[in-house]
Parts: C-alpha cells; sequence; structure tokens
C-alpha cells in the first residue's frame, strides 16, 4: 500500500492558517523572495509565490503588488507586468516540470472560488496527463509528488533572473 502525504496542508484544513484577516500577499516581506512566504519574484509591480494549499506540484499564484480585487482596478502598466510574469511563471514551469499542461485562471469575488477575494491573483496550475484521476474525485485527495520545499528551492534561481 502506498501513502500520501501533503503535510503542509492540515492547519488550512483545521482552520489555523490561510483563512486570517491579513492579506498573505501583501504582508510578506518586500524582499525579492521569500522562503517563509513562498515568494519566489516579486518588484515593484508584481509577485509570484507558490500556492501553500497547492491543487498541484508547483501551483504558482501571480498578484499585482498593489492590493486591489479586480483586474478593472489595475492600470494598464499593472496588468501587462502581470501578464507578463505570468508567462514567465509558464516558461519556468515547463523548464523544471515539464508538465503535460497548465491551467490559468482568475477567480474575481468570493461566490466565483477566491479564497482571497480583495487581492486579485491568477492561479498557474502545471498539469500531468492523469494526474488527479480518480483520487480526487472519489477520496478529495490530491496527490502532490514533491514537498512544497524542494519545489520552492528548484524553482527561485530562474525567478530571482526575471527582469
Amino acid at each position: 500500500m502506498n501513502s500520501l502525504f501533503a503535510p503542509w496542508r492540515m492547519d488550512y484544513i483545521l482552520g489555523k492558517e490561510g483563512r486570517g484577516p491579513g492579506c498573505f500577499m501583501c504582508e510578506a516581506t518586500d524582499r525579492p523572495h521569500d522562503k517563509e512566504g513562498l515568494i519566489l519574484f516579486r518588484d515593484g509591480q508584481s509577485v509570484i509565490l507558490l500556492n501553500r494549499f497547492p491543487y498541484a506540484n508547483g501551483h504558482l499564484l501571480g498578484a499585482p503588488k498593489r492590493h486591489v480585487a479586480d483586474i478593472t482596478d489595475l492600470s494598464q502598466g499593472e496588468n501587462a507586468a502581470l501578464i507578463r510574469k505570468v508567462e514567465q511563471g509558464v516558461v519556468i514551469l515547463r523548464r523544471h516540470l515539464k508538465p503535460d499542461g497548465i491551467n490559468i485562471g482568475l477567480n474575481l469575488g468570493e461566490v466565483a472560488g477566491a479564497g482571497r477575494a480583495d487581492h486579485l491573483h491568477y492561479h498557474i496550475v502545471p498539469r500531468w496527463q492523469g494526474d488527479h484521476n480518480f483520487m480526487t474525485v472519489m477520496a478529495d485527495i490530491r496527490s502532490i509528488p514533491d514537498h512544497i520545499d524542494n519545489t520552492f528551492d528548484m524553482l527561485l534561481a530562474d525567478f530571482q533572473g526575471l527582469g
């Protein structure tokens, strides 16, 4: 019998983490990267971080640095910078994780599925053929094959090379 472990999700499941009043995208340091906050890249306009509660290994979040809830609240420059970082994230994920496909999504509002509805963010989710198959549907389990700290370490150098 094989066991699947994703121990970093337990605090979220038990309501101990990830649901507080503050904004994790704003509260993290202003350093260009921060392993504790899972921030891979930050500049004056955008931030890219690993999702602490991922749907798949390498699940990234791309957000504007400015705390805004809706895509229509972004300036054209902020929107262009953010989309460019999403594109660069796709390139880096393909280079390191070699996914068969990638989901990119933006949920505007809590009813649309935004877990953090007050700070706009894109989900960039690598996918592999058969990656979640019956497990998610039948057992409400996702298998994440690598620890989030290892994924952070693998991706960091490429993100720090972005301009």
